[in-house]
């Protein structure tokens, strides 16, 4: 059975304690977060360079696991920085999936290259390995390189997976994929901070990872990303390309290549400094909101989307499936009449003006997802670990 939309709208209100609007997901800010911005404001450092720039990027890289850090400006910028530095070039293609947020493209795109799309597992609502695998083996070929696209002679040169809604991708099948091919794999971990597959923090089994900090992220600092690697001579590429391609030098303006203005500010910084603080906190109380979710619509038609096995998920945004399009969209108008700030899954890039002619393999559950998914309120509920007294 299907509980009724009334029947969710008040499990749902019994969480946030609240008979008012109730977002999808929203920040929560304490008493860390303003003393760390006023320290900043009075120190003046407010721009990209100051101590809670490197704070952040220690603590990042220390609860992450990874070698170095590097703060930017938004995870979007964080990908595309990540393209250049895997080598990607005008012409090329870019393995990745059509269900994610249009950033993910956005990024190829910046780098003059072209997405190429293969389907989705079910349960991660990640690239799939196998549907990636069979689409390599019918348009491309492998040379000393590389891939290349059969058809056009166009280098295969990355691979980006996306960490859909906290749930860490197959990420041993991917990393096989990609080492077979001759594939540099990026992480677009931008929804996945504080997600671990198989014990190891997402972020870390590619080249990079790329994180993002927007105001809607389990951690914000209104906006900012980080790219995460697991050796420093890429980390100091990084941050030389996201400072201008500046050389350091107490006043002279050497640039020495082309780079971009992509640095956090130290004021975004302060913020996420806090913010970091109450990571744990904020990672119970989601995962502690998803099995009350996945308690309240066991055996109904609703089927609660868990973590995959041998994950942990951090579940930044609780979802369901519904079983068709017409219960998802007579759910969502609902709850929205109602205040609850329900959405869809993101229409799949390949269906959208920007990408529609971009190459691809079979996408049936890309498409069966699009039709089916529905995301639940997600922050932490009042008074939970992530959303008490700071």
């Amino acid at each position: 059975m299907t509980p009724t939309s009334s029947h969710l709208i008040d499990f749902i209100r019994s969480k946030y304690r609240t008979q008012g609007s109730i977002p999808l997901h929203a920040p929560s800010f304490g008493a860390s977060e303003r003393k760390y911005l006023l320290d900043c404001l009075d120190s003046t450092f407010v721009s990209s360079v100051g101590a809670y720039v490197d704070r952040f990027e220690d603590e990042f890289a220390r609860i992450t696991g990874a070698a170095k850090a590097v703060s930017v400006v938004n995870g979007t910028a964080g990908l595309h920085v990540a393209l250049r530095l895997v080598g990607v070039e005008p012409g090329d293609l870019v393995l990745t999936q059509s269900l994610s947020f249009v950033a993910t493209c956005n990024a190829i795109a910046y780098c003059g290259a072209q997405p190429l799309f293969a389907d989705v597992d079910r349960e991660t609502m990640g690239l799939s390995p196998t549907a990636m695998e069979a689409l390599l083996e019918e348009v491309a070929l492998r040379d000393e390189g590389g891939a290349v696209h059969r058809a056009t002679g166009r280098r295969i040169r990355a691979c980006v997976p996306m960490h859909t809604f906290g749930h860490p991708a197959d990420l041993d099948g991917l990393v096989a994929v990609c080492d077979k091919w001759g594939i540099a794999l990026v992480e677009d971990a931008a929804e996945a901070l504080g997600s671990l597959y198989h014990g190891r923090h997402v972020g870390l089994f590619g080249l990079i990872g790329v994180f993002s900090f927007n105001g809607n992220k389990i951690v914000t600092t209104g906006g900012g990303g980080a790219l995460v690697f697991t050796e420093t001579q890429l980390a100091a590429r990084a941050r030389h390309l996201t400072t201008t391609a500046k050389r350091p030098h107490a006043w002279e303006f050497v640039h020495d290549e082309l780079g971009y203005n992509y640095r956090m500010p130290n004021i975004n910084a302060a913020l996420g400094c806090a913010q970091l603080e109450r990571l744990p906190g904020f990672v119970e109380a989601k995962r502690a909101l998803a099995a009350d979710y996945a308690e309240f619509l066991r055996g109904s038609d609703l089927a609660f989307c868990s973590e995959p096995a041998g994950t942990r998920s951090n579940y930044w945004l609780c979802a369901v499936v519904c079983p068709d399009r017409a219960t998802r969209d007579a759910l969502l108008t609902e709850t929205n009449a109602k205040g609850l700030g329900m959405r869809p899954v993101w229409m799949p890039m390949h269906q959208t003006a920007m990408y529609r002619d971009a190459p691809r393999g079979p996408l049936p559950m890309t498409e069966f997802l699009a039709e089916h998914v529905v995301n639940l309120p997600s922050s932490p509920p009042p008074g939970t670990a992530g959303n008490g007294a700071a």
